[in-house]
C-alpha cells in the first residue's frame, strides 16, 4: 500500500496544505519548525488514531480554530494487478469524538477507518521505548495490536473506561473507609468488567509478543552487525500476584485470574486508591545479552534496540496472518515507512545498515534538515518544507 495524496486542513501549524506523493522514496526536507514532522505525524494519526508525540489530540488543531481535518488517498492492491483507491477523511476535535468518513461517505466513528492505512514510525522518541517508562511500551504494543487487528481498539476503549470507574471507585472507598464505612458492592460489578477487558488484551499483547520476538532479534542482528541478542519478554503483574508461568493461557483463565489477583488485593487497593493489577501495570521487558537494556545498554545499543522493534512491526505488519496474529488484508499488507529525523540522531555505520534494511520497502517518507542528512542508498524524490509551503524539486 502506499499513499497518493495527504490534504491537511487547520492540522498543527497547517491552514491548508497538498501533498502529492508515489511510490517508492520521497525526502521531506527544511529546517527545523518549517512543519516537516506535521506531515508525517498527520499520516501516521489516519493509521493509529494517535500521535507520536502528543497524549492528546488538542495540540493537533492549530491554534485560534476548533478543529483539524486529515484527509488521505490509499491505494492498495487488494487482488494482484488490481489497485484501489481509499480517501479516508478523519475531522479531529478535542473534547468531542472524532468523527471520520470513507470516500466522502456518512460520518463514522474515526476507530472504523483503522485497518484501511498502516505505518511504521521511526523517530527520536523512538529512544524511551527503551529507556523509558513501561507507559510507552505499553503503548507501543496497543498500537501495533490495533493496525493488525484493528477491533482491539475498541477492547482498549473499554478498558480504559472501566479502569477509570473502577479507579473512581476505589478512591471514594478508601475516603469513605476512614470514615463511616464504605459498600462495595459496585466494586464487584467493576472487578468483574475489568476482569473481561484485561484479559483479552494480556492474552493479545503475550501472542504478540510471542510473534514479534524472532523479528526483534533479527533486527537488531542486522543493524548492530551481530552484537549482542536482543530478547523481548511480555512481563505482566498479574504473574507477579499469582505466580504464575505459562504466558499461553487463554481469555478465560487470564480473566478468572485477574478476579482471583484483584480479590488478594482488594484492601491494598482501597488503601490506595488505585488499580494494583491488570494490563495497565504491565510491562515490555527489553533485555541485551542477558541483562535489561534499560539501564544497562549504552546510547548506541539503545537506539539499535529501538531501530529493532520498529522493523520488527514492519516485518510483522507485512507478514500479518502468515505470523497468527491478525492482520488479513490480502496481498498488500506492507505498511509505509515513516522516518521522521531519524538519520541524524545515528552513526554513520547505523545510518548505512538502516538504510539498507528500509530502501526496498513500497513507500518510505524521510524527514531530514538538510539533503545531506538522507543516505545516497535512499535518493529519490525530495519536497522542500519552508514556512508552511510545500514544494517538490526532484
Amino acid at each position: 500500500m502506499y499513499v497518493a495524496h495527504l490534504s491537511l486542513t487547520d492540522f498543527r501549524s497547517y491552514a491548508q496544505v497538498e501533498l502529492p506523493l508515489e511510490p517508492g522514496i520521497t525526502a521531506l526536507v527544511g529546517p527545523n519548525g518549517q512543519g516537516k514532522t506535521n506531515l508525517v505525524e498527520a499520516m501516521g494519526y489516519v493509521a493509529t488514531l494517535g500521535s507520536h508525540r502528543v497524549p492528546t489530540d488538542a495540540a493537533l488543531v492549530r491554534a485560534g480554530t476548533t478543529r483539524a481535518v486529515v484527509r488521505a488517498k490509499v491505494v492498495r492492491e487488494l487482488e494482484p494487478g488490481r489497485p484501489r483507491s481509499t480517501l479516508v477523511e478523519i475531522e479531529v476535535t478535542p473534547g468531542k469524538a472524532n468523527r471520520a468518513r470513507v470516500n466522502g461517505g456518512s460520518p463514522t466513528r474515526a476507530r472504523d477507518v483503522l485497518g484501511i492505512l498502516r505505518t511504521v514510525l521511526f523517530a527520536p522518541e523512538d529512544l524511551s521505548l527503551v529507556k523509558g517508562d513501561p507507559d510507552g511500551r505499553r503503548r507501543f504494543l496497543d498500537d501495533l495490536l490495533v493496525q493488525l487487528t484493528p477491533r482491539v481498539a475498541g477492547t482498549v476503549a473499554d478498558y480504559d473506561r472501566v479502569l477509570r470507574q473502577r479507579s473512581a471507585l476505589l478512591k471514594s472507598a478508601a475516603v469513605a473507609r476512614r470514615g463511616a464505612g464504605a459498600d462495595l458492592r459496585t466494586l464487584d460489578v467493576w472487578d468483574a468488567k475489568l476482569a473481561q477487558t484485561g484479559a483479552q488484551i494480556i492474552v493479545a499483547r503475550r501472542s504478540l509478543v510471542r510473534a514479534i520476538a524472532p523479528h526483534v532479534e533479527k533486527a537488531y542482528a542486522q543493524v548492530s552487525a551481530g552484537q549482542g541478542d536482543a530478547i523481548v519478554t511480555y512481563k505482566a503483574s498479574l504473574d507477579a500476584v499469582l505466580e504464575i508461568e505459562d504466558d499461553a493461557a487463554g481469555v478465560d483463565l487470564v480473566e478468572a485470574q485477574l478476579l482471583e489477583a484483584m480479590g488478594r488485593l482488594r484492601s491494598k487497593e482501597i488503601e490506595r486508591g488505585v488499580s494494583l493489577v491488570g494490563p495497565h501495570r504491565d510491562d515490555l521487558v527489553l533485555t541485551l545479552g542477558g541483562l535489561p537494556a534499560k539501564g544497562y545498554a549504552s546510547h548506541g545499543e539503545s537506539w539499535s534496540f529501538a531501530l529493532a522493534l520498529r522493523l520488527a512491526s514492519y516485518e510483522l505488519l507485512t507478514r500479518g496472518d502468515d505470523e497468527g496474529v491478525g492482520g488479513d488484508w490480502g496481498p498488500d499488507g506492507e505498511p509505509v515507512l515513516i522516518l521522521d529525523d531519524v538519520f541524524a540522531e545515528l552513526d554513520a555505520r547505523r545510518r548505512d545498515r538502516l538504510a539498507e534494511l528500509v530502501a526496498p520497502a513500497r513507500q518510505v517518507l524521510i524527514t531530514a534538515a538538510v539533503a545531506d542528512d538522507v543516505p545516497a542508498p535512499l535518493a529519490g524524490a525530495r519536497v522542500d518544507v519552508m514556512g508552511g509551503e510545500v514544494a517538490r524539486v526532484l
